[in-house]
């Protein structure tokens, strides 16, 4: 078997959402030990900004005629797809940056997209078990100040449940920056339960995504 991992974080060292991949990864390791772990990561190996747009002209461009660029972009679009329908199960974990989608993420989606196998009329992923780990540095819930400020997560699920049909859990984890930004100290004790939550849905969504993977082996 074959767990594909994107991480999109751009700290390795200090990242909470690699941590918390991390555990989901460790399940799945110890149910499948024999596995192979494909990574992707995007803050050491950043998608080209114009991948994108090379790939879609390319597409509408005669082979023979695309430019050394666009082969690249395709090319590179191609790999992406092979990851990701070659392996039986699915972890991203992806931050919240500046309230929106990891610009790093979005990139490798566009360019993945692309792909005629992964595109809406596709089914290459459709049923295949995920994982989503989303961590934010703040707390954007209901009732709080800033509510409805993460613009990253339920993107997130629209284009991994709707548009390629996985069959997604999720991890989710806010007031990251509790103890890093004094601003948010008085939210320590909040913070605390929120990170004792978020590992123990991470080692639960870990089993069930190993779970799921052998399921649809049955």
């Amino acid at each position: 078997m074959t767990l594909f991992r994107l991480d999109a974080s751009i700290f390795p060292a200090t990242s909470t959402s690699r941590s918390l991949g991390d555990l989901v990864e460790g399940e799945w390791t110890s149910a499948h030990p024999a596995s192979t772990v494909v990574r992707r990561d995007l803050a050491t190996a950043p998608v080209p900004a114009t991948a994108w747009p090379d790939a879609v002209q390319g597409g509408f461009t005669p082979e023979d005629q695309r430019t050394e660029a666009q082969r690249e972009a395709i090319a590179l679009a191609r790999a992406f797809a092979d990851e990701l329908t070659d392996a039986d199960a699915l972890l991203f974990n992806v931050p919240l940056y500046n309230y929106g989608v990891s610009q790093h993420f979005k990139t490798w989606f566009d360019l993945a997209y692309t792909d005629p196998r992964i595109d809406p009329q596709g089914t290459a992923l459709r049923g295949k078990p995920a994982t989503l780990v989303t961590v934010l540095g703040g707390n954007y819930t209901e009732g709080s100040p800033k509510e409805g400020w993460d613009h990253s997560t339920a993107w997130l699920r629209r284009v991994l449940e709707d548009v390629w049909g996985l069959d997604l859990r999720v991890v989710h984890r806010a007031f990251t920056l509790v103890g890093i930004n004094p601003a948010l100290d008085a939210f320590a004790g909040p913070a605390a339960e929120l990170k004792r939550n978020a590992e123990a849905d991470a080692v639960r969504c870990g089993r069930e995504l190993a779970e799921a993977r052998a399921m649809r082996k049955v």
